[in-house]
């Protein structure tokens, strides 16, 4: 079982139990999904192969090209040109990225002092925004030419609000700022 699982069902679950007063274990608040998306845009083939070949060392998994839907000509953007590509991951493969994103990539973050407090949707849900993939350690930084990409992260919860989404997120080790 991944540590982050593991930290899930035996530290997380009852302390949300006990601070939000659920009695029905089906309704403790649990992790879906996390979807993990680049938007590149307008590129050439070798940056678009490099820039997936990024996202699918990072997740484990291989991305879903994301084509335009519709032509704009001052953007020089025809429609089904590819612009972006994404990751849903669930299950295991979700509490290994997690686990590797809290606790090996974001310490690697210059000047860290958290992740911010505002990107909770009401619903439950988290998007964090990266402005860099060479945070991850399967990124080789010696790599030439390689471009600097972000990506947008988002955590996907059972919580009824942000309050239960984050305290989630900080019993499975998310460091908030200002905690």
């Amino acid at each position: 079982m991944a540590n982050l699982k593991k930290k899930y069902t035996e530290s997380a679950v009852p302390a949300l139990r006990e601070k939000f007063g659920i009695t029905n274990p089906m309704v403790v608040p649990k992790l879906v999904k996390v979807v993990v998306n680049m938007g590149f845009g307008i590129v050439d083939k070798d940056t678009q192969k490099s820039v997936v070949d990024d996202l699918m060392k990072i997740t484990g998994q291989k991305p879903a090209l994301c084509k335009s839907r519709k032509s704009i000509s001052n953007f020089k953007l025809r429609e089904g040109m590819v612009i972006g590509a994404k990751v849903t991951l669930r299950g295991s493969r979700m509490y290994d990225f997690l686990d590797k994103f809290i606790n090996i990539a974001l310490p690697r973050i210059r000047d860290f002092r958290g992740v911010p407090n505002r990107g909770f949707d009401g619903k439950g849900n988290y998007t964090l925004g990266l402005k860099e993939q060479t945070i991850f350690p399967e990124i080789d930084l010696s790599r030439h030419g390689a471009p600097e990409q972000g990506m947008d992260i988002t955590i996907v919860t059972t919580a009824a609000n942000n309050e239960q989404a984050r305290e989630l997120l900080a019993q499975l080790g998310m460091p908030f700022m200002g905690r």
